[in-house]
């Protein structure tokens, strides 16, 4: 199971949640290893079955009311009761005042204690969704990611078959680089994968012949994407390889890969000189459309082919 820590989450959305570490500053290395936010309203009173392990732990207005209406010796076990498991951290929303109580445990038990003028309903909304990418699974394709036509493509094949060449014809046609040579994949839901470009690789695309292309530079801003949702994978294979395989011309249904359990859609384009790839591609990404509306060009063939055969049998008879 993918984790991050604690620290990491704090330098990624500080100034976005304008947090501010007060306590528990030796905790920076707790692990995170769930996307769930929670708010310990019950687990304060003693349900303890609602304080979960390795995650942030928000404290809003209900709860700092509460906290400031115990006494003292309510108010020590009260915050014993959140600390019973190993949190990760705690964060005190809506710009309130931790009380020293819970400074001293986050101390004493090394948990980083954040606070935040957010509002935290809005505090857990980000924290949620950055979490839910940072923990996703996650798997590493070698290829060519490009958005064609507002899809996620994954250009795969052979090397030198010739993907960063056809990347850079899409890319002259108007569609977007996401990421050459390494592609990262994370789960970011039961059935979505979103790829992402390495930081190091981010805008450029490897060309025999022509080296490293700056892809920002030479095609503007709107030439290149961080990420893209995976829809399609387009698999590039030599014709000369295809021609001793024993291939289906009306083959109805389309070829998918499984990638972290998510099945992805994926098409064969035959290489050879004189092919036009790039239209080869966006025709394919045209015609992934239609299938996904129902409507399959092999199967309204075969209707029509199958229907004149029954006119022709009847004219026979």
């Amino acid at each position: 199971m993918p984790e991050i820590s604690v620290e990491k989450l704090y330098r990624d959305t500080r100034r976005n949640l304008k947090l501010t570490w007060v306590a528990g500053l030796s905790g920076g290395d707790n692990m995170l290893s769930s996307e769930t936010v929670s708010k310990p309203s019950l687990a304060l009173i003693g349900h303890l079955n609602f304080v979960h392990p390795n995650r942030v732990q928000v404290l809003g207005c209900a709860e700092m009311d509460y906290l400031r209406s115990l006494a003292s010796k309510e108010l020590q076990q009260s915050i014993q009761n959140l600390f019973s498991t190993d949190l990760a951290a705690v964060v005190v929303a809506n710009g309130e005042k931790p009380p020293q109580e819970l400074i001293d445990a986050a101390n004493l038990l090394d948990t980083p204690l954040f606070t935040t003028p957010l509002q935290s309903p809005s505090l857990m909304d980000v924290l949620s969704h950055y979490l839910s990418q940072a923990v996703a699974e996650t798997v590493s394709f070698h290829g060519v990611f490009m958005e064609v036509q507002g899809f996620g493509v994954l250009i795969k094949g052979d090397p030198a078959i010739g993907k960063s060449e056809l990347a850079l014809e899409l890319i002259s046609r108007g569609h977007r680089l996401v990421a050459d040579d390494i592609i990262d994949f994370f789960k970011v839901a039961p059935d979505r994968l979103e790829g992402r470009c390495p930081r190091l690789l981010q805008d450029f695309l490897e060309v025999r012949g022509l080296g490293v292309l700056n892809i920002r530079e030479l095609f503007g801003d709107n030439s290149v994407k961080p990420t893209k949702p995976l829809d399609l994978i387009i698999q590039l294979e030599h014709a000369s390889k295809l021609m001793s395989m024993e291939l289906d011309r009306l083959k109805i249904t389309s070829q998918q890969e499984k990638i972290l359990g998510v099945k992805i859609p994926k098409f064969l384009i035959p290489v050879a000189a004189g092919r036009n790839i790039a239209v080869l591609v966006e025709v394919a990404l045209r015609n992934h459309m239609l299938l996904l509306r129902g409507i399959n060009g092999t199967r309204q063939f075969m209707q029509r082919q199958s229907r004149e055969m029954k006119k022709a049998m009847q004219k026979k008879s």
